[in-house]
C-alpha cells in the first residue's frame, strides 16, 4: 500500500488556467463572489446579534441564540480564507467544523430553555413528560428487528432517561469534534493527514469517518427532540429553527464529503484547462459555502428574531409536561436588559463556553454512573395506569398507604362516581339530583358531635366512652360525615323493628345504646369474626 501522500494539491499551482469571464480565472472570480457573499452574511448576522444584545431580557435563551448566529460569520470567513489560501485550507476548515459542534449544542440548549428556565426544572419537566414518542426513522426499524420493547433500541419508559440519552447524543459531538480538529492539525503538521487522499494509511479518511458518525447521531437527536416537543414549543416556531440549523450542517459537511469522493475516489470530475485540481477540491465547495452563508444570514432574521425579547413584547409560556394534568402553563417573563453597554456584556456571556463543558461532564457522569441507578428515579416508579381516579383526583400513586383497594378497577371507580354523584374529573360540576351527599352532607343539628366508635368490640370487656350524654341515654344516630354505612359506627339489627328510624333498606338497623347491652346484640363469635376480618378497632383508652 502506498504510504506517500498524493502531492498533486501541493505541486500544482494555479494561475495557468484559461480565463472564464473576461480577464478573470475561476479562482479570481470565486474570490470576488465569495467576498461579496461574506459581506452580506456579516451584515445580516451581526445586525441580528447586536439587536439581541441590546434587548438582552432573557439571558438564558439569548446567549444560545447569539452563539448560533455566530456560526454564519465563522463559516463564511473560513470558506473565504480557504479560497484565498488554497494550500492552508485544512487549518481553516477544521476551525469552522469545530464551531459547528458548539452551534448544535447551543441549539439544543436553547430548546431546553424554552421548556424550563434551568436544568433542575428541565429534569422535572421530562420526569413527568407524557407520552414519550417513538423513535423516528431508522431507529424504530432497528427496534422492530432487535427485540422490540426488550431490545437495545426500545423506547425509554422514563422521560428523564429519554432526555439524558438525547443530552449525551448531542453533547458528545462537542468532544468528538474538538478531538478530531486537534488530530487533523497535528497530523497535517507531520504530513500524515493528506486531505487529497482517502487512503486508510492517512488520518483524513478516519477523521472524516468518525466525524460522520458523530454528526449523524447529534443531528438525529436534535430531530428526535424536535419531534417530541414541536407541539408544546409551537409558539417559538421550532421547525424554522431546526431547518436553519440542519441545512447549514448538511450543506457544510455532506457537500464537502460528496465533492471529495467525486474528485479523489470516483473521479467523476477531473481537472481541465479551466479548473485546476485545487479549484475542484477546495475552491468549489468553499465558494458554495460562502453563498449559502449569505442566504442563511438572511434566513436567520426570521428564524431567530429579536422582537419577542423586547420589553413590551407579548409574554410567552413554558409548556406543561403532561396536558392531562390540567396544570396551567407558567409565564416566561421578560427581565431587565442585561446586555451592558452597547450589548458588550451579552457578547461576553455568549463567548463563555463553560456551560458547554459542564454539560458534557454531566452527560458523561450519567453515561458511566447514573445509568446504573436510573430505575431508582421516581419516573420509573410512577406510571399513568397507577394514577388514583378517585375524587379529588391525585396525580400519582394508587399503591400508597391509605389508597382505596379498588382504585385499580375502572368499573369500581365508575360505580363510585355514578352511585354517589362524584365528579368524573376535577372541576366538573356535581349533578344536583345525584347524591353529592357524601361530598356535601352536613351533620344533624339536633345531634351534638361525638367521637365515633369502632364497629367491632367485645361486649364482655368494659368499654369507656367520653360522650356528653350520660350512660344509658340514647341519642339518635347521626354520622358527622353524612355517610350512611360509615365504617366507624356501631349498628345492631332488630328483626322486630321492621322500619327503624333510618327507613328503607336500613330498616331494622339501629345504633347500640350506650348504657348497656340490648336484645339482639352481637354475640362474642360475631365480634371475633369481625375483628378477624377488619381488625380490632377498640377506641383509644379502652381496656384490652
Amino acid at each position: 500500500m502506498n504510504s506517500t501522500c498524493n502531492s498533486t494539491l501541493e505541486d500544482m499551482r494555479i494561475g495557468s488556467e484559461e480565463k472564464i469571464v473576461g480577464s478573470l480565472t475561476f479562482h479570481q472570480l470565486a474570490l470576488i463572489i465569495a467576498g461579496a457573499s461574506t459581506i452580506v452574511a456579516y451584515v445580516a448576522s451581526f445586525y441580528l446579534m447586536w439587536q439581541h444584545a441590546l434587548n438582552y431580557t432573557k439571558p438564558f435563551e439569548q446567549r444560545h441564540i447569539i452563539r448560533i448566529l455566530f456560526m454564519v460569520p465563522v463559516y463564511a470567513t473560513s470558506a473565504f480564507l480557504c479560497i484565498w489560501y488554497y494550500w492552508h485550507a485544512v487549518y481553516f476548515q477544521v476551525i469552522s467544523d469545530c464551531y459547528e459542534a458548539f452551534a448544535i449544542a447551543s441549539f439544543f440548549a436553547l430548546l431546553c430553555h424554552y421548556v424550563a428556565p434551568d436544568l433542575h426544572e428541565q429534569k422535572e419537566f421530562f420526569r413527568n413528560m407524557r407520552p414519550v414518542k417513538p423513535w423516528v426513522l431508522p431507529v424504530n426499524w432497528f427496534a422492530k428487528c432487535c427485540g422490540g420493547e426488550r431490545g437495545p433500541w426500545r423506547i425509554p419508559k422514563s422521560g428523564l432517561t429519554w432526555f439524558n440519552i438525547i443530552w449525551i447524543g448531542i453533547y458528545h459531538y462537542c468532544f468528538i469534534r474538538v478531538a478530531m480538529t486537534i488530530t487533523a492539525v497535528v497530523t497535517q503538521y507531520f504530513d500524515r493527514y493528506c486531505e487529497s487522499s482517502n487512503s486508510p494509511v492517512f488520518a483524513h479518511i478516519w477523521v472524516i469517518a468518525i466525524e460522520c458518525i458523530a454528526v449523524t447521531i447529534a443531528m438525529y437527536c436534535v430531530i428526535q427532540f424536535y419531534v417530541q416537543l414541536r407541539e408544546p414549543l409551537s409558539e417559538h416556531k421550532p421547525f424554522l429553527k431546526v431547518l436553519a440549523i440542519k441545512l447549514v450542517i448538511f450543506l457544510s459537511f455532506w457537500q464537502t464529503i460528496a465533492i471529495s469522493l467525486g474528485t479523489s475516489t470516483l473521479h467523476i470530475v477531473n481537472p481541465n484547462s479551466v479548473l485546476a485540481y485545487p479549484d475542484l477540491k477546495v475552491g468549489i465547495p468553499s465558494l458554495m459555502l460562502c453563498v449559502e452563508m449569505a442566504l442563511f444570514g438572511i434566513l436567520h432574521l426570521w428564524a431567530f428574531p429579536y422582537a419577542p425579547y423586547k420589553e413590551n413584547a407579548p409574554t410567552t409560556f413554558y409548556p406543561v409536561p403532561d396536558p392531562s394534568m390540567g396544570v396551567p402553563p407558567r409565564e416566561n417573563e421578560h427581565g431587565p436588559k442585561k446586555g451592558g453597554f452597547m450589548g458588550l456584556k451579552a457578547f461576553g456571556d455568549a463567548l463563555n463556553l463553560w456551560d458547554v463543558i459542564k454539560a458534557f461532564g454531566r452527560g458523561m457522569r450519567w453515561l458511566f454512573v447514573g445509568v446504573k441507578h436510573r430505575h431508582q428515579d421516581s419516573s420509573y416508579q410512577t406510571k399513568p395506569e397507577d394514577m388514583d381516579t378517585s375524587y379529588p383526583m391525585k396525580p400519582f400513586g394508587a399503591n400508597h398507604p391509605g389508597g382505596k383497594s379498588t382504585d385499580h378497577l375502572p368499573i369500581a371507580s365508575e360505580f363510585r362516581r355514578s352511585a354517589f354523584g362524584l365528579p368524573r374529573a376535577p372541576g366538573d360540576p356535581v349533578h344536583e339530583e345525584s347524591a353529592g351527599l357524601i361530598t356535601h352532607a352536613q351533620p344533624n343539628p339536633a345531634s351534638p358531635p361525638r367521637p365515633q366508635v369502632g364497629p367491632y368490640q367485645d361486649p364482655r370487656q368494659p368499654q369507656f366512652y367520653d360522650y356528653p350524654n350520660a350512660p344509658g341515654a340514647y341519642v339518635p344516630y347521626d354520622d358527622a360525615r353524612g355517610d350512611i354505612g360509615a365504617a366507624s359506627s356501631r349498628y345492631n339489627y332488630d328483626p322486630n323493628e321492621a322500619h327503624g328510624n333510618q327507613g328503607g333498606s336500613t330498616g331494622g338497623w339501629n345504633e347500640q345504646p350506650q348504657g348497656g347491652a340490648r336484645p339482639g346484640q352481637r354475640t362474642s363469635t360475631q365480634v371475633h369474626v369481625g375483628n378477624a376480618l377488619w381488625g380490632n378497632r377498640a377506641p383509644r383508652g379502652s381496656a384490652r
